[in-house]
């Protein structure tokens, strides 16, 4: 039987309305740099690959919701997502209380640490490498291994990555005694590295450590101890704009469980061959 024009039109105005903008029809993109292998990097066809995608493509499947990843240079990240280029930074980013002024952060779904590497004919001393140092903590342990750095690396060229956390650590604890150098992409620092246009660098170990297994980077060595805390927070988190409180939560329970049954654990052997879940730094 058909219903009559008018009849279909009332029922239609008493049905109540689910906009496509709501949490379950939303369309979630997550922005990485593409630039920062085994936590994100770029094929030959121009996929994003790595860690953080992976974590990603896990947290969406458990929120069920649809998510899509794009490519984003690390120095304009923040401003991108801030007007709504994107809705999500996932791409090794620490979580840190200059940037929780502008955006928020989930829960870390990492922890991790950084090392400073130097060109070996330099013949610098490389003390302990597997020292651990966490800068949130000062004390005689600390300071000795920061003057140390200050003295062995003095009068040197440093590369870092501009805006990056690397970058304030570099000018906050030895900014005095060398010289910075800032490139907008980690591809351009190791270029510059082992071409020898600068000594050496300060960056996330992971990253390194594969760099350092390449015919490019066998140059360069882990220099000093391993570094964590301080202007590095406490682990690397997914970003989001202060406004997107239901997506925070979301991602936030999706974290907690994917950490509790092991899957972040399984996803950090995958990609760096070592435990880096929350729950390996507490």
């Amino acid at each position: 039987m058909r219903i009559p024009l008018a009849i279909a039109a009332a029922i239609a105005a008493l049905t109540p309305a689910f906009p496509a903008s709501a949490e379950s029809e939303r369309v979630v993109t997550i922005a990485s740099e593409g630039a920062s292998p085994p936590w994100d990097g770029t094929d030959d066809k121009g996929e994003l690959y790595g860690y953080d995608i992976d974590v990603g493509r896990e947290l969406c499947r458990r929120i069920a919701i649809k998510c899509t990843f794009v490519p984003q240079d690390w120095d304009g990240i923040i401003p991108a997502l801030l007007v709504g280029k994107f809705d999500v930074i996932m791409s090794g980013m620490a979580i840190t209380e200059k940037r929780k002024q502008s955006i928020a952060f989930s829960v870390p779904y990492a922890s991790g640490f950084n090392q400073f590497v130097v060109r070996k004919e330099l013949g610098l001393d490389p003390g302990d490498t597997g020292q651990k140092i966490n800068l949130s903590i000062i004390g005689d342990k600390e300071k000795a291994a920061i003057e140390r750095l200050r003295s062995t690396l003095g009068g040197k060229a440093i590369a870092v990555l501009r805006s990056s956390n690397s970058e304030a650590v570099v000018k906050q604890l030895m900014g005095d005694v060398v010289t910075i150098r800032s490139y907008d992409s980690l591809d351009n620092m190791k270029l510059d590295l082992a071409a020898g246009r600068v000594d050496g660098g300060l960056a996330d170990y992971f990253t390194w450590r594969d760099f350092l297994e390449t015919p490019s980077g066998s140059g360069a060595a882990f220099f000093g101890p391993e570094l964590k805390g301080g202007l590095w927070g406490p682990g690397v988190g997914a970003g989001m704009r202060k406004d997107d409180t239901e997506l925070l939560t979301k991602f936030n329970e999706a974290i907690e469980a994917a950490t509790k049954d092991g899957t972040i654990k399984a996803l950090s052997l995958k990609w760096f061959k070592t435990d880096i879940s929350p729950a390996a730094s507490n």
